[in-house]
C-alpha cells in the first residue's frame, strides 16, 4: 500500500489501560493519523508516543460522557473515520462514540454481547452452538428449577468481567443461595446477583481462537490450547501455558469451523477476537465458554506471530485503516510452524531469565514482576517438552502466587 498517495486516515483509540502498541505503531505505518485516548494513570507507561499525534489522559473516573466529548472535540479540526478499543473495558465506549459520531463499525447493542458472557452464551445457543447450561440470576423460580434439571457442579460467574476473575464453584443448591445472598449484599449495584450467571461446570480442555475479521470474514486465525484451564490458573496460581495445536488435525478444522460460525452468528464484521471453547472430557464435544471482541492477552499475539508470521494487532490496524480507505486486506496466510507461552507472576520485580538458553526462544516477557517465554518449532512436540520443561524451573526459579482480587484477573 502507498500511504503517500492513500486518502488521510484518522483513528482514535481508546485504552484505559496499556494495550495496543503494536496497533497504534502499524496504523501510523499505514499512514494513518492517530490519537490515543486513555486515563491518567497509564501516563507513565511505554506508549509508542512516535506513532501519536496526540496522547490525551482522561481523568481515572472519567465516565462515557467525557471519552465521546473528548473524541467529538477530535473531529473538529480532523474529519473522523474511525473510533477503535484497544481494551476490553472500552468497547462499550467506543461502540457508543462511533453512534454519537455517526462512524461506522460495531453499534452499542452488538458491542454489549461480546462484554455480557449471559448475551453471548443466548445468542450462541439460539445458533445452535453447545453451550455449557446456564441460567441468569434473576428469579428464585427459574434457579430452582434449573439447579433441579442440571446437576452439580455448577460455577457462579460475572456477566461482564474478562477472563476467568471473579468465577466461583459450587457443589449443592445451598451454596448457590448463599452466593447468591452474599452478593446481593454488595454495596455496588453492579456487584450484585444479576449481573452473574449460574452455569454447569464442564471439566475438559480448554482451547482458544484468535481472530483478525474483515467484512465478516476471518481472514486470519490462529489455533491453540491452554496448558492448565485459565480458571485453575487465576485461582490456584502456577505456570500459565498454551501453544498452538497441529495444523491438519481434525480439532483444529473443527475449532476454526465453529469459531467462523460463532463470529457470524454475534455478528462481527471488523475486528479482532478471542473465544474459547473446551472439549468436554465425557463426551469428547467442543462447547463455546466466551468471546471478546479483542486480541487476547497474556502475550497470545506475540506467541502466534512466532509461529504464523502474522501479528494480530498489526494485522488488524491494517484492517482499520484499509476499510476507512474503502480497501480491504484480504486473506492471510500463515506460516505453518508452531510456537508456546509460559507465563507466571514472578517473586524479584526483574527476574533474570538468562539461564533459560534453548535456541528456540523468540521472546522474553518483560513486565515487573513477570516471567514469561516464548518459544518457537517446527515441532509441536518440541514445544510442548519446552514449555513442559520451563514449568518445573519456573516454579522453582520465579513463581510467586497472589490470590486474585474478586472483580479482577489475567486478561486472558
Amino acid at each position: 500500500m502507498a500511504e503517500t498517495s492513500s486518502p488521510q486516515v484518522n483513528v482514535v483509540c481508546v485504552a484505559s489501560y496499556f494495550k495496543g502498541e503494536d496497533f497504534l505503531r502499524e496504523c501510523r505505518r499505514q499512514g494513518a493519523h492517530v490519537e490515543l485516548l486513555t486515563r491518567e494513570r497509564t501516563l507513565r507507561e511505554n506508549w509508542p508516543r512516535d506513532a501519536l499525534d496526540g496522547l490525551h489522559a482522561l481523568p481515572d473516573d472519567a465516565g462515557t460522557e467525557l471519552f465521546i466529548h473528548t473524541a467529538a472535540q477530535l473531529g473538529r479540526r480532523r474529519k473522523l473515520h474511525a473510533v477503535v478499543a484497544l481494551e476490553e473495558f472500552d468497547v462499550i465506549i467506543a461502540a457508543l462514540a462511533r453512534e454519537h459520531l455517526r462512524l461506522p463499525g460495531m453499534e452499542s447493542s452488538g458491542a454489549r454481547v461480546f462484554r455480557d458472557k449471559l448475551a453471548m452464551r443466548e445468542r450462541a445457543r439460539a445458533a445452535d452452538f453447545r453451550v455449557p447450561d446456564f441460567a441468569p440470576l434473576f428469579n428464585y423460580q427459574e434457579v430452582g428449577e434449573y439447579m433441579e434439571r442440571t446437576p452439580p457442579p455448577w460455577v457462579v460467574k460475572p456477566r461482564s468481567d474478562v477472563s476467568s476473575s471473579g468465577i466461583r464453584r459450587l457443589e449443592d443448591a445451598e451454596q448457590v443461595w448463599r452466593a447468591i445472598d452474599a452478593l446481593d449484599a454488595r454495596e455496588s449495584l453492579q456487584d450484585k446477583s444479576s449481573y452473574y450467571l449460574l452455569e454447569k461446570f464442564v471439566p475438559g480442555e480448554v482451547f482458544h481462537v484468535d481472530s483478525v475479521v474483515e467484512g465478516g470474514e476471518v481472514i486470519f486465525c490462529g489455533a491453540s490450547r491452554y496448558g492448565r484451564p485459565p480458571l485453575s490458573v487465576v485461582q490456584e496460581g502456577g505456570v500459565f501455558v498454551s501453544h498452538t495445536i497441529e495444523y491438519d488435525s481434525a480439532e483444529r478444522a473443527e475449532l476454526t469451523r465453529l469459531n467462523a460460525g460463532l463470529l457470524a452468528a454475534l455478528g462481527l464484521e471488523c475486528g479482532a477476537a478471542h473465544a474459547e471453547f473446551i472439549r468436554g472430557a465425557e463426551d469428547g464435544q467442543f462447547y463455546f465458554l466466551e468471546v471478546a471482541a479483542r486480541v487476547g492477552g497474556a502475550y497470545i499475539a506475540e506467541t502466534l506471530e512466532a509461529a504464523t508470521g502474522h501479528n494480530l494487532w498489526r494485522e488488524w490496524a491494517r484492517v482499520e485503516v484499509a476499510q476507512a480507505r474503502g480497501a480491504s486486506v484480504g486473506r492471510l496466510e500463515p506460516r505453518r510452524e508452531h510456537a508456546g507461552i509460559a507465563l507466571s507472576l514472578a517473586r524479584h520485580e526483574r527476574p533474570d531469565t538468562s539461564a533459560y538458553t534453548d535456541p528456540e526462544v523468540v521472546f522474553r516477557v518483560d513486565k515487573p514482576h513477570h516471567v514469561g517465554l516464548v518459544v518457537r518449532s517446527p515441532s509441536l512436540e518440541r514445544v510442548k517438552e519446552l514449555l513442559d520443561s520451563y514449568v518445573e524451573r519456573f516454579a522453582q526459579d520465579f513463581s510467586a502466587y497472589v490470590p486474585p482480587p474478586e472483580r479482577r484477573g489475567i486478561n486472558l
